[in-house]
């Protein structure tokens, strides 16, 4: 059952129970489902994640962002242990919620290990898709990694973490800077997100990860996606990630961060744009 929400955040969109979660999902556009997963920085939702590529790709796709389990607006219910198993059940749901039986998806880096754990776990539900500065591979925690998943809420500290996700600092406008921190001091927030990725953080890279082996046997197109300058996710996860997935091809941008989807929106929409059509 879905229900719209009526507001005027536009983070906000519409709910529908998935896996037992009440669950904040964007919707737009029509015809086949495209999937965005978003990251997990602090102050994440669907929308701060996607809001330049929902609107280019809902062109010719019906385009859905949820806020996953334990992040944004979804449902944070207390005492549940996030891990892997239950993300990758908790979008299981939401398809299942939605009738949707397969999907194209683009997952970005915490999203990107999601969507890479469901190819190999339910092939069966994904069409092909996009991995963008993802993770699921095993690498050494980097600095940038481990301020953004340790993140204590001030304007300050956003700013800092900001300044690492980006080449150009000149994406980091001072209204992104309020979105974020506003969204990462809302009520119950910060004890939901500290819960996530206590340290040590080391581990939770493991557990982000597919075995190798199972990686080596998804069947799917995929495209990987990294910036070069990446300082959160090590640019080496999706040079791995491109060597195990047989039917992949990688891109690279040069003077580029983290966030590809927002320092190459136009390139990054038009590649994702292609794949998803052939």
């Amino acid at each position: 059952m879905t229900q719209a929400t009526a507001s005027a955040d536009p983070e906000i969109g519409k709910t529908v129970v998935a896996a037992g979660i009440k669950t904040n999902y964007l919707e737009q556009g029509s015809g086949d489902p495209v999937i965005l997963i978003h990251g997990s920085g602090p102050g994440v939702t669907g929308y701060a994640n996607w809001r330049f590529t929902i609107p280019h790709l809902a062109q010719k796709f019906r385009v859905l962002a949820p806020c996953m389990a334990g992040f944004g607006y979804t449902e944070k219910k207390p005492g549940t242990h996030y891990t892997l198993d239950l993300w990758v059940q908790h979008i299981l749901g939401f398809m299942d919620a939605l009738d949707i039986r397969k999907a194209r998806f683009v997952g970005n880096s915490f999203g990107g290990a999601l969507t890479l754990a469901l190819a190999a776990r339910h092939p069966e539900r994904v069409e092909r898709f996009v991995l963008m500065g993802a993770a699921g591979t095993e690498f050494e925690l980097t600095p940038g990694l481990d301020m953004a998943w340790g993140f204590e809420p001030s304007m300050e500290n956003m700013r800092a973490l900001l300044d690492v996700f980006v080449y150009h600092k000149s994406f980091i406008t001072e209204d992104l800077l309020r979105s974020r921190h506003a969204a990462s001091m809302r009520p119950g927030f910060q004890e939901a997100y500290s819960s996530l990725f206590p340290a040590p953080r080391q581990r939770h890279i493991q557990a982000l990860a597919t075995p190798e082996a199972m990686i080596r046997q998804i069947p799917h197109q995929a495209l990987v996606i990294h910036g070069r300058n990446d300082q959160i996710l090590p640019v080496s996860s999706s040079l791995r990630l491109h060597t195990l997935i047989e039917h992949s091809d990688l891109h690279v941008f040069g003077e580029c961060g983290h966030w590809t989807q927002i320092e190459k929106k136009d390139a990054f929409n038009a590649m994702v744009m292609e794949f998803f059509s052939r």
